[in-house]
């Protein structure tokens, strides 16, 4: 075992695992952060999307050893009153089905959504190609990052 210093949603964490540890399962197990997915293990579906510096990263497949210094944002980071414009928009639209994977989609549409305020359906397509969802709701997920662009140039303007 080997003791390592994260920072995860902003706080710094220490965690003592083997080098080859998945991120996902350090998250998970050792630092109790349970909204990070195990999908497939192999790094094809997405479930197990994080943020490293604010590239969605899949955490299956990153070694924790391989972090270092970075920022880890998880689902549970996302917004700390889960009110960010996608949380608000998965809600309003009632985005997911069975809502396993969405953590993974939230964490890639976030993403997109910070590079890319206003993003088409092109945009969309592209940003989240790499989450599948077994329940096929890619048109909701699409309506709901339109929605959260939408909230979220709503509260930019209130600023």
């Amino acid at each position: 075992m080997t003791k390592y210093s994260l920072t995860v949603n902003g706080a710094a964490k220490s965690l003592d695992v083997v080098p080859d540890t998945p991120l996902l399962w350090a998250l998970r197990d050792s630092l109790e952060l349970s909204g990070t997915k195990y999908g497939c293990g192999v790094g094809q579906c997405g479930a197990c999307m994080v943020q490293i510096n604010g590239v969605p990263t899949r955490s299956c497949m990153t070694p924790v050893s391989s972090v270092g210094r970075q920022k880890v944002t998880t689902i549970e980071g996302l917004d700390p009153k889960a009110s960010h414009p996608l949380q608000q928009a998965w809600q309003e639209l009632d985005v997911p089905q069975c809502g396993y994977c969405q953590a993974g989609q939230m964490m890639s549409a976030a993403a997109l959504l910070k590079d890319n305020p206003n993003p088409s359906d092109a945009d969309i397509d592209a940003a989240m190609g790499g989450n599948l969802c077994r329940c096929a709701t890619y048109l909701r997920i699409r309506a709901g990052i339109h929605r959260a662009a939408e909230i979220a140039r709503t509260q930019k303007g209130k600023k």
